[in-house]
């Protein structure tokens, strides 16, 4: 009998433990996770800080999921280093657990950044667990204004949220564009227009140099030298990899732990998901973290299944993702702007900025490696299934723009009888 170690209680880690229970009963398998909750959906926090959905909807799997599965479950317990040698993982607080093969699914962490006095005062927050959206509830009721810092995906889900609950909200950005690492600028001037539309307040090409306060946070001052009262800031300037635990190993790694093809790592017994995963992306060519729910779901069974003695590659994934902001849909998926960088790309784009519509399709070899979609996103699951199969679309070009082109239109270049759909 083996024992199976997953470090981390999310996405992948759930996954993981469904995929080794399909193909071993009788093992022990141990979870090991940081956080006091049973898992729970960390996609939909902003839903639960806008008041749409309630915090026990957020669970992934029912209570007893661990019961049913026989599962050891640690929570509120941080494991501070892998030790490969001795096949053990050893806990902040000194426990140490064996394993005969171990996942490290430790996902990512907010980025708090250091060069921001006062960053750390009190009614500065992160947004990223059930915990930080209960701290900032917690305040809610004395708040009439909130700064966020960051206008990605994370900073503008949260200034969102509490726009629905009729907070005054400011959002700094640093560069010239809303979520930057996911649009390219005609689709994020859309964007733009309709959180302004809303009531959001967007400084673009600014960012705070301190945090103002003694005891309670009073204000943000610019690095404009501009000043806005708050009571709250949330940061959302981005994720980093949980990789603390693997430094000072063997285990590899760069922005995050490096996976193979099979979902391990350099050392043999020990495997990687989620998002602190780097593995192969598929229109990049190369190795990246692309830190989506459905991508960590996919490494986390494979990993399992690979766990047990399995030996299935990891087919790759693509960045993708989705949103909607005041009923304005937005999916981005693989490369989103190469445009002038690469000669070899074609593009092909419409857009009815009025409207609130903009299609935009990248094309290299023939084969589409990446398209934004804005206002309209049907056929999402289609363009990604182009993606993914790598499909030759010379004989679409003239299609692909057209609100008719759908599944139709492909069914005789494809593997497969269905088309993927985009979960995000």
């Amino acid at each position: 009998m083996r024992q199976y170690v997953i470090i981390g209680n999310s996405a992948a880690g759930i996954a993981a433990i469904e995929a080794i229970r399909q193909r071993d009963k009788e093992s022990k398998v141990i979870v090991i996770s940081d956080e006091g909750y049973s898992a729970y959906c960390r996609c939909l926090i902003s839903y639960f800080l806008a008041g749409e959905v309630k915090e026990e909807k957020l669970l992934y799997r029912p209570e007893n999921f661990y019961k049913e599965n026989c599962v050891e479950l640690h929570l509120n317990k941080k494991v501070t280093r892998v030790d490969p040698k001795k096949n053990r993982v050893i806990c902040e607080d000194k426990t140490i657990f064996n394993y005969d093969a171990l996942l490290i699914a430790t996902g990512s962490s907010p980025k708090l950044p250091e060069n921001i006095n006062g960053i750390k005062k009190n009614g500065v927050h992160g947004f990223r667990t059930i915990k930080d959206v209960l701290s900032i509830n917690g305040v809610l009721p004395v708040t009439k204004t909130a700064c966020v810092l960051g206008g990605g995906l994370v900073g503008l889900k949260a200034a969102y949220a509490l726009k629905k609950r009729n907070i005054e909200v400011k959002v700094i950005i640093k560069s010239q564009q809303v979520l930057s690492q996911m649009l390219d600028k005609e689709a994020a001037l859309i964007v733009q227009k309709v959180l302004e539309e809303n009531g959001i307040e967007l400084y673009f090409g600014q960012d705070v140099a301190e945090v103002i306060g003694n005891g309670d946070l009073r204000a943000v001052k610019l690095d404009s030298g501009k000043a806005f009262g708050c009571s709250l800031v949330i940061v959302g300037k981005g994720v980093e990899p949980n990789i603390d635990l693997v430094k000072d190993t063997p285990v590899k790694f760069n922005e995050g732990i490096i996976a193979a093809a099979k979902l391990e790592t350099n050392i043999p017994n020990i495997y990687t998901a989620g998002d602190v995963c780097e593995s192969f992306d598929l229109t990049l060519g190369r190795h990246t973290i692309n830190a989506l729910w459905p991508v960590a779901v996919r490494q986390g069974k494979i990993a399992g299944a690979n766990m047990t003695g399995e030996n299935i590659n990891y087919e790759g994934s693509l960045g993708m993702n989705a949103i909607d902001f005041f009923g304005l849909p937005v999916v981005s998926l693989g490369i989103y702007r190469l445009k002038g960088v690469d000669a070899s790309v074609e593009e092909l784009k419409l857009l009815n900025a009025k409207d609130n519509l903009y299609k935009k399709f990248l094309i290299r070899d023939n084969v589409l490696i990446g398209a934004l979609l804005v206002g309209n996103i049907k056929n999402s699951g289609v363009f990604l299934k182009l993606i993914r199969e790598k499909i030759n679309v010379s004989s679409l070009k003239d299609k692909l723009l057209s609100d008719n082109f759908g599944y139709p239109d492909i069914m005789g270049l494809i593997s497969t009888p269905e088309p993927d759909k985009v979960y995000i």
